[in-house]
């Protein structure tokens, strides 16, 4: 028995070691996790000049048929790290009245970040206030919802697809990828382009967990003004009514989960929700 004992006593102190070791590296590992994750901030950009508007066809029910709201139009900017991705891109310059005063590229340079400093341009959708200026950013990585994407692409384009600030991409000149769901951008949870078809058919929205201020989360045009979020409010000209009463549904059901901050882009009354620029939320 005292052989036995004198045999397996160094190779159980061994193991025992080994599993302290293992139990520590388990419990510090999220720890250090955190503190190395990248700071995350995210800015908001002006990316067309308001105009008023009578919002009557942005509900089918006969509602606000005599309200008339001002119109803003704004984008994103997140920073992780050394890393940077734009959220919409507005009009473009060449816009009209809506036109921004100041390009995305101007902005930026407010703050020293170059064209070529945009890892990724996330569009909410296809449309020409939120796509004008993508082409302004080439070397970026392109991530917009697949149902969009094959609309812009098409021989005969969706109603409505702003195709011309793609063509760097349609020529396969950039990277883009077509998103047939949500995507979670740096793989951390941080940031997330959530899938909310309906107002077009690839239509998505954007979720960015701030380790400060907390949970945001953008709109894109699952909905353009407060009194018409709050009440489901589907514009006659959506693609498909049902998918936008679907993606409302989980939009305000995760904004009520996660406790987020939610931004309507086109309501001026939520600007005031993130700093001017160039200021960052954190």
């Amino acid at each position: 028995m005292t052989s036995n004992l004198h045999f397996y006593g160094p190779k159980l102190s061994k193991l025992s070691a080994f599993f302290a070791l293992a139990c520590a590296a388990l419990f510090t590992a999220p720890q250090a996790a955190a503190q190395s994750a990248p700071e995350l901030s995210l800015a908001r950009l002006d990316c067309g000049t308001p105009v008023p508007m009578l919002v009557a066809r942005f509900n089918d029910t006969w509602a606000f048929t005599d309200k008339k709201l001002t119109f803003t139009f704004s984008c994103y900017l997140i920073k992780r790290g050394d890393d940077y991705f734009l959220w919409d891109t507005g009009h473009a310059m060449t816009a009209g009245a809506p036109a921004p005063k100041v390009s995305i590229v101007d902005q930026l340079a407010q703050i020293n970040v170059k064209p070529e400093q945009i890892k990724y341009v996330g569009i909410s959708h296809y449309h020409a206030d939120h796509t004008g200026q993508v082409d302004s950013f080439p070397g970026a990585t392109v991530l917009i919802g697949k149902g969009d994407w094959e609309g812009i692409t098409a021989a005969k384009p969706n109603v409505g697809a702003n195709v011309a600030p793609f063509t760097h991409w349609i020529k396969g000149g950039g990277k883009l990828e077509a998103l047939s769901g949500d995507k979670d951008v740096f793989g951390d949870g941080t940031v997330v382009i959530i899938n909310t078809p309906g107002h077009t058919p690839g239509h998505h929205s954007l979720l960015i967990k701030l380790a400060g201020a907390g949970n945001f989360l953008i709109t894109g045009d699952l909905a353009h003004f407060q009194e018409n979020y709050a009440m489901n409010g589907v514009p006659t000209f959506n693609y498909h009514r049902g998918d936008t009463l679907a993606s409302l549904d989980r939009f305000k059901t995760a904004a009520a989960n996660l406790k987020a901050t939610v931004i309507i882009q086109h309501d001026a009354r939520d600007v005031g929700k993130l700093p001017a620029w160039p200021g960052f939320m954190k």
